[in-house]
């Protein structure tokens, strides 16, 4: 596999991309079907030298976020309900690495889902629920998750509630902004933005509550952190004790103001940005934006900005950045021993892929991988995983088989990875051959 020398601050060559709830119904099986080999029928993934790959199931539907418990059950939240079921769990019974007893429990769709100190947690996109796991690891009261956080915004634009949990007994909740960037009237030509925006009151940032506390609201727990479009990739990196997340960048620049950036430029920017958060970040949207081939936070052309004044002195820098428009869905600190050294606390990023680069070709579909040492960023990002779509022209288009959500780490080392398209789960690992 080729690996690509970028910056470490932003890849300068254009690489490869980006309802109301109910408590649980009865635990049910789902189908779905599974297969050994280096991918299902339609695709091949290319991986470094020494790795390899096992379907551990596919035909799940829409599987966005996954998690791994400590006995190697995966268990899968759905974006859309499969038999009547929003949450899968997979069992591999005989150690082929493929699922042979699938279970599906939960009537909510959602994407983030997470095991902590021995509960489950998912969410929906207006509510978080956890279920209490037994020493036996099978989840007890399947029909009634502890609701702990309900009420949350959901205006059918960015509305994924992707979650993370530190070490402290709290939980991480993204609430995405219901806008582009927050003009008065959306994605509209010549409308200008809002300042201050709106939007930050309840959305635009991650949510912080405490992951044993139930019905909690807005009104009983703190913003975290703010000025942030939307965030579906987010991990608590244990190394720093910190919270990282990928912000999908906004849209547009091109299409909206056509005097100031060409459709190159609309494909490229702004970056897609990590950043490490702690109580009371900011990161500047929708007044800024990271434009990572000048290397400067840019002000917004709906805020008086020309592409080249640059804003944002009290909104922070992100640690890294990629080209624009790849959608990093998940984020992975690896804290494995399987894999080689050199992913030890690095950063596995899944880009999901764009839709919105035309004219230019669409990106992303593969997973990326960046190196740290002390909790920092130390060299270049490369492209770990790639061949979801099913070929150059697919990804070009946009019309990939496969789009990459989730990334969940196993007890043994193995990292597992989903596709919300046709519901694909792999598992990659490593054996040096």
């Amino acid at each position: 596999m080729t690996l690509f020398s970028v910056k470490p601050i932003y890849c300068l060559l254009s690489l490869c991309m980006a309802s109301l709830v109910a408590c649980a119904g009865d635990t049910t099986r789902v189908a779905g079907t599974s297969q050994q080999g280096p991918g299902v029928d339609d695709v091949v993934l290319q991986l470094p030298a020494g790795f390899k790959t096992v379907v551990v199931a596919d035909g799940l539907g829409a599987a966005r976020h996954l998690t791994v418990n400590s006995n190697g059950d995966i268990y899968v939240k759905l974006a859309r309900l499969k038999n009547g079921k929003g949450i899968i769990r997979l069992r591999d019974t005989n150690g082929d690495g493929k699922a042979d007893d699938i279970m599906g429990f939960g009537n909510f769709t959602g994407t983030g889902i997470a095991i902590k100190n021995g509960y489950l947690y998912a969410s929906s996109d207006e509510e978080v629920f956890r279920y209490k796991l037994d020493a036996n690891n099978q989840i007890l009261n399947p029909d009634n998750p502890e609701k702990i956080v309900t009420g949350l915004l959901s205006r059918h634009e960015h509305e994924a509630k992707a979650i993370a949990l530190d070490n402290d007994g709290n939980i991480y909740v993204n609430i995405g902004a219901y806008s582009n960037s927050c003009q008065v009237v959306d994605r509209t030509k010549g409308s200008p933005g809002m300042r201050p925006c709106p939007i930050l009151d309840s959305a635009g940032g991650i949510w912080q509550f405490k992951a044993g506390q139930a019905n909690q609201t807005y009104g009983n727990n703190a913003r975290y952190a703010t000025g942030l479009r939307n965030v579906v990739g987010l991990d608590w990196n244990t190394e720093t004790n910190s919270l990282f997340v990928m912000q999908h960048g906004r849209d547009q620049l091109h299409d909206l103001f056509p005097d100031l950036y060409d459709t190159k430029q609309n494909a490229e920017l702004p970056a897609e940005c990590l950043y490490e958060l702690h109580k009371g970040s900011n990161c500047g949207w929708p007044y800024i934006y990271y434009d990572g081939l000048q290397h400067k936070k840019i002000l917004s052309p709906e805020f008086g900005g020309d592409g080249k004044k640059t804003a944002g002195e009290d909104a922070q820098d992100p640690i890294f950045a990629f080209p624009g428009h790849l959608a990093p869905n998940a984020l992975l600190f690896y804290t494995g021993k399987q894999f080689p050294e050199k992913y030890r606390n690095g950063a596995f990023v899944v880009f999901h892929g764009s839709w919105n680069r035309a004219p230019e070709p669409q990106k992303g579909f593969m997973v990326a991988f960046v190196p740290f040492k002390n909790g920092k960023p130390s060299g270049d990002w490369e492209i770990f995983a790639d061949g979801f779509a099913g070929g150059p022209d697919l990804v070009a288009s946009g019309r990939a088989k496969h789009r990459p959500c989730g990334i969940a780490q196993g007890p043994d080392g193995s990292v597992y990875v989903s596709d919300d398209t046709k519901g694909t789960i792999w598992k990659i690992t490593y054996s040096g051959k």
